[in-house]
């Protein structure tokens, strides 16, 4: 076997190693949740992969967030509705106060003069 007859330094080393490059894996974007995705693998985020879902699994779990968002959706619109029948009578109430006050001094001022 060959033994080297001197050690090799640290530049000629280094000047051989920078011809070893890493590259960026490829990636493409995931048609149905454009997520960032490796070449030709299922995506992790939604489980799609080609034409169609690679499990069950998946297919039932992008349903079921489907159902999530319409929820959401809806619960978010009885909110405002509530929001909106809440606020004309905290408004009343505040007015009716107000007017309370107005005439308790009315009337203290009245009950002074005399």
């Amino acid at each position: 076997m060959a033994t080297p007859k001197k050690r090799t330094g640290k530049a000629k080393q280094n000047a051989r190693r920078a011809n070893w490059k890493g590259s960026a894996p490829a990636t493409t974007i995931c048609p149905n949740c454009k997520e960032i995705v490796l070449t030709h693998t299922v995506c992790p985020a939604c489980g799609y992969y080609k034409d169609g879902f690679a499990s069950i699994k998946a297919e039932k779990a992008e349903v079921k967030e489907e159902v999530k968002a319409e929820a959401v959706v809806e619960e978010v619109k009885e909110e405002k509705e509530v929001k909106k029948t809440r606020k004309p009578r905290a408004k009343k109430a505040a007015e009716e106060k107000v007017e309370e006050v107005k005439e308790e001094k009315a009337e203290a001022t009245e009950e002074a003069e005399q």
